[in-house]
């Protein structure tokens, strides 16, 4: 407490979407559970990406479309920390701002929301909507029949479009439905095999000023080192495709006491879709995301399988 006895009070910055404020909220319980002296409220911003829902991600063509507002307001101090979910972040990150945290790691996968059965009982032609290149290649990959499309906005939104008849399936990242309590919608958790998640999916990062060195300890309090490492391993492989947070890869590490097993994924334009993984100590979890992504690029990792998809179904 300060010296008058008032608990010091934190402003939080987060997405306005139901689901960014709920993931927020997770960060601020968290954290008044271990710092009962802090009195923490949300702030909620607009972001870029929040602005446009006329446009899909890939067409801003810029990363860290949920980010940058929310970073601009801590810079500024008119937040004291913020909240992102870590696939959103982009693969650089500016001198001035760190992540101070990320929290335990909620579901991975992706699932498909279907008003017609699972993946593999979708009838042709059938209309999935997504708004991932990524998630796109690899529904291609596995039904080179179906159309793709499009659908931004959140997921309440999406759901309601999908209830309207506007699309015969969804997929949306587990997390999400689970914070939000939308388990019941689920029709298919994907496997890993099917499909690979964005790097960061599924994780809440904590990001605060550089030189706050008050905030950042109370916030690496929340930190878990399980989480921390695996995306160690999902973001370096990002970075080293040098695709971006909206680039066409996959990533997901598993940590298992010494040892980080990653996954990676890479499409490409011809509809080529390329899998490795690789398994390393838990140490170099960053260097085996590098060296994944450069074996797959170069074609030369041994635990690479090619699958070839035709994109006459994309819309």
């Amino acid at each position: 407490m300060n010296r008058a006895g008032a608990r010091r009070a934190l402003r939080i910055g987060s997405r306005g979407s139901r689901l960014a404020l709920v993931q927020s909220a997770i960060v601020r319980e968290a954290l008044l559970a271990r710092h009962p002296d802090l009195d923490a409220t949300i702030v909620p911003i607009t972001t870029r990406g929040d602005q446009r829902q006329d446009r899909s991600i890939a067409e801003l063509g810029e990363e860290g479309v949920f980010v940058t507002a929310i970073e601009e307001a801590l810079r500024e101090g008119r937040v004291d920390l913020a909240v992102h979910s870590a696939k959103d972040l982009p693969t650089g990150h500016p001198d001035d701002l760190r992540i101070g945290a990320y929290l335990p790691r909620a579901d991975a996968r992706d699932v498909l929301v279907s008003r017609r059965g699972d993946l593999q009982g979708l009838p042709s032609g059938s209309r999935v909507g997504t708004s991932s290149p990524s998630r796109s290649a690899q529904l291609l990959a596995a039904r080179a029949d179906l159309t793709i499309a499009d659908v931004r906005g959140n997921v309440d939104t999406r759901l309601a479009k999908l209830a309207a008849g506007d699309y015969d399936a969804l997929v949306l990242a587990a997390a999400g439905l689970v914070r939000l309590g939308l388990v019941e919608a689920v029709t298919q958790w994907l496997s890993l095999d099917v499909m690979v998640p964005a790097p960061g999916q599924g994780a809440l990062a904590v990001q605060v000023r550089a030189d706050d060195e008050g905030v950042g300890a109370a916030v690496a309090s929340l930190d878990d080192a399980i989480t921390t490492d695996a995306l160690a391993a999902e973001r370096a492989f990002l970075a080293a495709t040098g695709a971006g947070c909206t680039g066409v890869v996959g990533a997901y590490a598993r940590v298992a006491d010494s040892m980080v097993e990653l996954t990676g994924l890479l499409a490409r334009a011809d509809g080529e879709v390329v899998r490795g993984r690789h398994v390393a100590p838990r140490a170099g979890a960053a260097d085996l995301g590098r060296e994944l992504a450069m074996g797959l690029l170069a074609g030369s990792h041994d635990a690479v399988t090619v699958t070839r998809t035709k994109r006459s179904g994309r819309a």
